[in-house]
């Protein structure tokens, strides 16, 4: 019983940083219809402008707050500079191009700071607390928590109930609409992309130290837990991506606990194609009329 419950508040940590990814994924996949399978690369360029303030400044919280900023500009030059040019008439040519970011943004950090890894610290113990003898949750558990709640708190809030939320949405949605009502689409949608990006930043920032530390390809696996995550709630749901990125730790959790880490992939691969199999949409897809 131990083990379970040990196991369970270990998944849900892991969880949360999944759920935070995934939530980056769905704002993309909201603002422009596009699955941007570069989110990890770019997510690991701002945790490298993190590791270089941090070690010019010996401050950890200057280093998180440059992660955050870096994120939140590198996701505005990708659509302003990349995105905006691709042809979106087909679906397969912006995740063409962003593949090819992939490898060109990895690239760079290779030849920046080398492939070998580099620790990252965390501002908290990641030991963890216990009580009666029983093991819980880390203060940098806490944390993650803690921060992927406040960031769900904050989107929500800011698409329900702001008017850059709503024009957000509108622009989306509806972009020929939009621009006859006088919506900006096209900032928008960098708008968008920017705090795809800045969320992207945080939970690479937050699972990054977890893992074996920096390195150039340090996001890939997280992001294809990540994106199963996203597609399990569905790609238009955010609360979804919420709801997925938990039952994704969870069974992370458990497979490598009970099973060992060696099946853990296939244990995320087996979860995603059975969601396309059974329900493509996601569990939190709107159930729609099929006309026959």
């Amino acid at each position: 019983m131990d083990r379970f419950l040990f196991l369970t508040l270990d998944g849900l940590s892991r969880g949360a940083v999944y759920a935070a990814f995934a939530l980056s994924l769905v704002l993309i996949w909201r603002a422009a219809r596009i699955v941007n399978f570069a989110q990890g690369a770019m997510a690991v360029a701002a945790a490298y402008v993190a590791y270089s303030v941090s070690t010019a400044t010996g401050s950890y919280w200057l280093g998180f707050l440059a992660a955050l900023v870096a994120g939140l500009l590198l996701g505005a030059l990708v659509d302003v500079a990349v995105m905006r040019f691709v042809d979106h008439r087909s679906p397969l040519n912006p995740v063409i191009v962003a593949l090819g970011l992939v490898l060109l943004i990895q690239a760079v950090l290779g030849m920046l700071y080398g492939n070998e890894f580099r620790p990252v610290g965390t501002p908290f113990d990641r030991g963890a607390l216990t009580v009666g003898g029983l093991a819980l949750l880390s203060p940098y558990d806490l944390f993650v928590f803690l921060a992927v709640a406040v960031v769900v708190v904050a989107l929500a809030w800011t698409f329900t109930r702001t008017a850059v939320g709503l024009r957000m949405r509108a622009a989306a949605f509806a972009p020929e609409v939009s621009r006859l009502l006088g919506v900006n689409v096209g900032g928008m949608l960098t708008l968008g992309w920017a705090l795809a990006s800045g969320v992207g930043a945080l939970a690479g920032m937050l699972v990054i130290p977890t893992e074996l530390g920096l390195h150039p390809h340090a996001m890939d696996l997280v992001f294809v837990s990540a994106f199963t995550a996203a597609v399990v709630g569905g790609l238009d749901s955010p609360p979804g991506a919420v709801v997925g990125g938990l039952v994704v730790g969870l069974l992370l959790s458990y497979v490598s606990g009970y099973a060992g880490g060696d099946v853990t992939s296939l244990a995320v691969l087996g979860l995603l194609l059975a969601v396309l199999l059974v329900r493509p949409g996601g569990l939190f897809a709107p159930v729609t009329a099929r006309r026959v």
